[in-house]
């Protein structure tokens, strides 16, 4: 029983640090940067590629891209192959992948081609094909 209870302590100290300190979870802070808060249609706000990688994709891919591991792993971005298709970028943001969210009910069209196309062109990515709002648009379908 008393291991039980310190497995417990520590889930709740966790989650309370992680709400503190992920953008996300922490969206109800009143100290949290305003771009940290959904619209009231709880859909992000930001409008450029950069301030929706900096504001909601950064907290797990880090600031560099470079990706991190440990209670998870989050892939690296840099020079990432993957990329090279841009319907298979939209898919991952559209729709999640492994322990990726979903993020097409909280981005419209046009932000998430702006983000995948902010990707596709930087952290040692150089592809030049720009993904339109339309092309998200025939992936939701």
């Amino acid at each position: 029983m008393r291991r039980r209870t310190k497995h417990v302590i520590f889930a709740a100290i966790a989650a309370l640090l992680l709400r503190s300190w992920h953008p996300l979870l922490g969206q109800n802070d009143p100290k949290a940067p305003k771009s940290y808060y959904f619209s009231s249609s709880d859909r992000f706000v930001e409008t450029t590629g950069e301030q929706l990688y900096i504001n909601v994709c950064r907290g797990c891919h880090i600031i560099d891209a470079m990706g991190a591991s440990g209670a998870a792993s989050y892939p690296s971005l840099v020079a990432n192959r993957n990329l090279d298709a841009s319907f298979y970028a939209i898919d991952v943001v559209l729709n999640g992948r492994r322990g990726m969210p979903s993020f097409g009910g909280m981005m419209g069209d046009d932000q998430i081609a702006a983000v995948v196309n902010y990707l596709r062109t930087h952290f040692g990515n150089s592809y030049s094909d720009a993904v339109m709002a339309s092309d998200v648009e025939a992936a939701r379908r």
